[in-house]
């Protein structure tokens, strides 16, 4: 269609397809079912006193939070929170190593580069019951006693490696090697080149898996419930505290949680778009 009157260049404006609209709605419904239920949950944790855990809402309190810290049902909640970010840090930390390890050594082909590739990553079509359940087994079969740090260790890296595998192996993929060479011209060594050159480039990527291995740990159950022992994590406290009780108490849980979840995923992507920035003026005053 053109606007426009006689005599002068009209503007031409094109009319949206059908399709535009149908994949507008689409999304809208997807955006609507992925956080409907969240905001739920933060609206009812907020829930009065006398109220339950559904609505309409019998006034506003925060006494739901309160009660996450006071001795008797809930008194387990701390404890397991710190247990679940204690092993969330620590799975964090070695899938970061094994994974740029990884990523750096596949710079090269090697013999059987593609089955080792397709071994670290089989897991993931496994049903993480069967991982744990296997795990769990095979630490009966050694008469090893199931724990934190071992087994439920364990099981957390097998569902955490293989992502920051695939995440690590697309940033290394896109690393400018010349940049490595031009160190090693100047006499710097392999160390060196790693330490100044290469892991300061690949430093948001690296964050970048950090992050998605913490948040896949610090909420995994599936993989844990068989391998943890008798000490919970907060997803399979919160689990037994749903089949025994059900309170606004729990809805308080999952806002504080998500919260601390977004609080990461926030302080990275900030973390990230400093070193973004440096990078660049770096290079505006190179240039």
């Amino acid at each position: 269609m053109i606007v426009g009157g006689p005599g002068r260049a009209g503007a031409v404006t094109e009319k949206r397809p059908w399709t535009y609209y149908a994949l507008a709605t689409l999304f809208t419904v997807y955006m609507a079912f992925l956080y409907g239920p969240m905001v739920v949950i933060y609206v009812l944790s907020f829930q009065g006193e006398n109220g339950g855990v559904t609505f309409p809402m019998v006034g506003t309190s925060v006494t739901w939070f309160q009660q996450i810290l006071q001795p008797g049902q809930m008194a387990n909640i701390p404890v397991s929170f710190s247990r679940s970010v204690s092993l969330a840090a620590v799975v964090s930390a070695l899938t970061v190593v094994f994974s740029v390890a990884a990523g750096l050594g596949f710079r090269r082909k090697f013999p059987g580069s593609g089955v080792v590739f397709y071994l670290a990553v089989a897991s993931l079509v496994m049903p993480s019951l069967l991982v744990g359940f296997g795990i769990g087994l095979g630490f009966q079969f050694l008469g090893l006693e199931p724990g934190l740090f071992t087994s439920a260790l364990g099981a957390q890296l097998t569902w955490t490696l293989p992502f920051g595998l695939f995440a690590m192996f697309a940033v290394v993929n896109r690393f400018n090697r010349s940049w490595e060479e031009a160190a090693k011209d100047l006499g710097a060594s392999a160390f060196q080149r790693l330490r100044y050159v290469t892991l300061p480039i690949l430093l948001p990527g690296i964050l970048g898996v950090a992050m998605g291995a913490f948040t896949l740990s610090y909420d995994e159950y599936a993989r844990t419930t068989l391998t943890i022992g008798s000490k919970n994590t907060l997803p399979l406290e919160i689990y037994a505290l749903i089949s025994s009780a059900t309170s606004p108490t729990l809805f308080a849980i999952g806002t504080l949680t998500t919260g601390g979840s977004f609080l990461v995923i926030g302080l990275t992507l900030v973390l990230v778009m400093r070193m973004q920035r440096r990078r660049t003026l770096a290079s505006m005053k190179a240039g």
